[in-house]
């Protein structure tokens, strides 16, 4: 299952890639925010965080305007890995290095085409599980 969440800045773009879930049976679990009207995105960021932690969701997805408040909120909880991605090299990358378990965008930075392939990529790219990623991964816990 996916954890979403954007603040105001992301809620065009969430709706956008909701569709996408929608549109290929992806189970997703939608945290807010559910407007346009001015929030804070640290809130929804925490909230997809802890269901990724808690076992309740495998992986996440967060947007806010630029991508950068949300991912830096979401990484201050144990456990997350949140790239910030705006583009499908980094989308994949993030995934077959740091095994990331949320993607951050920026809904005033990428467009929704763009967006929903950066989506695909990182859905669909599995973590390499090669030894010196794992090293790594261990160390940054740490």
């Amino acid at each position: 299952m996916i954890a979403l969440g954007c603040d105001h800045g992301g809620y065009e773009l969430k709706k956008e890639i909701v569709g996408y879930l929608d549109a290929n049976q992806i189970p997703y679990k939608d945290f807010g925010c559910d407007s346009t009207e001015a929030v804070d995105y640290p809130v929804f960021a925490k909230k997809v965080a802890k269901a990724i932690v808690e076992g309740e969701c495998d992986k996440g997805i967060l947007i806010c305007g630029t991508g950068i408040g949300i991912s830096i909120a979401a990484n201050k909880v144990k456990g997350i890995r949140a790239a910030l991605c705006h583009d499908v090299f980094s989308a994949e990358a993030t995934r077959l290095h740091n095994n990331a378990n949320i993607l951050a965008m920026g809904g005033r930075v990428v467009g929704p085409g763009l967006a929903i392939k950066i989506v695909d990529t990182f859905l669909n790219t599995e973590f390499s599980g090669d030894e010196r990623h794992i090293c790594r991964i261990s160390q940054i816990e740490e």
